[in-house]
Order: C-alpha cells, then sequence, then structure tokens
C-alpha cells in the first residue's frame, strides 16, 4: 500500500503467509515500540490458530476430535462467529470444509477423483459440531480450519491496540486484508485499490475509505484451468467443487473480519450473492468473470 503521505512509519514483517505493513503517523510517541506491540498481538493470534503449528490451541481442538473439550472465551467467540457465518450463508460458510484440501491439488493442476471427494465431503457440516456453554465435541474424522477468519481477526486486533493507545489515523495491512484507522491528518479518506483479478498487480478499482475495514475474496489466489474453465480454491462445501459466478468480491465494513467474511459469503452464494449483500447494507465492488463491475 502507499500512503501517499511521507508522514507515517511503515512497519513491514511478514506473518500468516503473507506479507504485512502497519502504517502509523510518526508523530506518535513509541510509534515503533507500538508497532512492534501490534506485531506481537498478529503473531499471537497466527500461533493460536495455525492448523500449520502442532501445539496451536486449533491443532489441540483438532487432535481431540470425537471428544467434549473445553475452550477459552477468545476461541468460543471465534467459533460463535463462525456458526453465525454458516447460518447467514445458508452452510455455505463452514470452518469444517477445510479437508476438502486433502482431494484438491491446486498445484497439480487436475480434477478430484469422485469417490475421494465424496469420502471427504461426509467429514464436512458445522451442524454437526456440539457447543455446550464454554465446552465444544468435534465428532471423530472432522476438523476445523481458521483460515478464512484468522488474518482479518488480527487485522482488527492490531487495530484495537493502536486505538488504545490514542491513534486515530492509519493502516493496518496483513496480505491484503486491510483495517483503517482513521483519515489522514488533512482529513483525506485513504485510497484502497482494488485488485484486478486477471492481473494481479495491477488495480481494477479504487476504494476511498475513512474508517473500518476492507478485505477481498476472489478467483485468482489459487486456480488452475482445464479446457477454459477456472477451478479456484473458493469451495461449495455442498458440491465439494469451486465456485465460479464472481471473479472477485470486495467489501468494505466496519471491521476487518466482517469484511472478510461478508465478501467469501457473497462469492460463496454465488448468483444470489449481489441481493444478500446489498441487505447488508455495505458498499462493495463485484467483478464478474468478465471483468465488469457492480458497486453497491
Amino acid at each position: 500500500m502507499n500512503t501517499g503521505h511521507s508522514d507515517y512509519l511503515t512497519h513491514e514483517f511478514r506473518a500468516m503467509a503473507s506479507p504485512c505493513a502497519f502504517h502509523l503517523p510518526l508523530s506518535l510517541p513509541d510509534v515503533k515500540q507500538l508497532a512492534l506491540q501490534m506485531e506481537s498481538e498478529v503473531r499471537r493470534i497466527e500461533a493460536k490458530f495455525s492448523r500449520y503449528r502442532e501445539d496451536s490451541v486449533l491443532s489441540m481442538i483438532n487432535q481431540s476430535a470425537g471428544r467434549t473439550i473445553p475452550l477459552d472465551d477468545e476461541t468460543l467467540w471465534l467459533l460463535n462467529y463462525a456458526s453465525a457465518c454458516h447460518t447467514q450463508s445458508e452452510g455455505r460458510f463452514d470452518i469444517t470444509s477445510g479437508v476438502l484440501r486433502e482431494v484438491w491439488d491446486f498445484r497439480a493442476g487436475r480434477l478430484p477423483d469422485s469417490q475421494a471427494l465424496g469420502d471427504v465431503r461426509a467429514r464436512i457440516g458445522f451442524q454437526r459440531l456440539r457447543i455446550e456453554g464454554a465446552s465444544l465435541h468435534l465428532p471423530e474424522g472432522m476438523e476445523l480450519d481458521l483460515g478464512g477468519l484468522g488474518k482479518e481477526y488480527a487485522a482488527d486486533a492490531a487495530a484495537a491496540i493502536a486505538r488504545e493507545a490514542g491513534v486515530s489515523s492509519g493502516a493496518i495491512d496483513l496480505g491484503g486484508d486491510l483495517h483503517i484507522l482513521g483519515p489522514h491528518a488533512d482529513g483525506q479518506p485513504w485510497l484502497l485499490g482494488v485488485r484486478h483479478p486477471r492481473q494481479p498487480d495491477q488495480a481494477i478499482a479504487t476504494l476511498p475509505v475513512y474508517q473500518g475495514g476492507m478485505a477481498s475474496s476472489g478467483d485468482y489466489e489459487r486456480f488452475f484451468e482445464i479446457e477454459g474453465q477456472r477451478y479456484c480454491h473458493l469451495l461449495n462445501p455442498a458440491t465439494g467443487y469451486p465456485v465460479n459466478f464472481w471473479a472477485s468480491v470486495s467489501v468494505v465494513a466496519p471491521s476487518c473480519l466482517l469484511a472478510g467474511t461478508l465478501s467469501s459469503i457473497t462469492m460463496l452464494k454465488e448468483a444470489s450473492g449481489e441481493d444478500w449483500l446489498k441487505e447488508q447494507g455495505v458498499r462493495a465492488l463485484l467483478v464478474r468473470p468478465d471483468l465488469s463491475l457492480v458497486s453497491l
């Protein structure tokens, strides 16, 4: 992100498999220390909810499948949020559907075997979880994947630390998941580029944002093509196959987490996504595969 202003400290690091950056006013006392504190929070969330770390809380939950285990308040909050997303999306946003990666190999670029796909789909279904009080029972053979929530949640958590320190201008960018703390000192909004789904080094549009979160979901991050058909990493848990109605959906919302889940659900709802997103009362830019735009 180019701030367009020279009065910001840009603190760069890598986390959650993404390039990350904080843009904070240089006028803040101890701004470098604040940036390190915010980075530490992002790394804490990554360590806690990464499926790649054997010592993470998420891995502990998955290893406990078949048993009832207690949850801490933060994990319980995230699972309840995921439950609301599952309901709002009519089952399409499902944090148990990560097991589909076992049969979809986007590097090899081949379609999954139908029998193997059916076996994996039998292990999907958020509604089969039992969350009672602060306890979780994850059925045997199932697992959770918070990849669709983690970066966005971390961006909001870093923003909360900045706000507690009195920051009212600046931006948080975790691999393109954004939280704007407030406008520039001159009152101008941040001009956020929307990635071109077919030319990743270019923007297809620019959205002015004064405050809040912006996130995008699209068919361009991991995909392959066979006979002109694009197969992307956004998979409908009901079919096990990729969505293909929108090229990308970008949403501006009060939080990055909300922006991210709204954009993902809209992609997953395909043809009905536009009308559903209109009902949510947020600003958005939807891009069709033919690159025509829909602005909400």
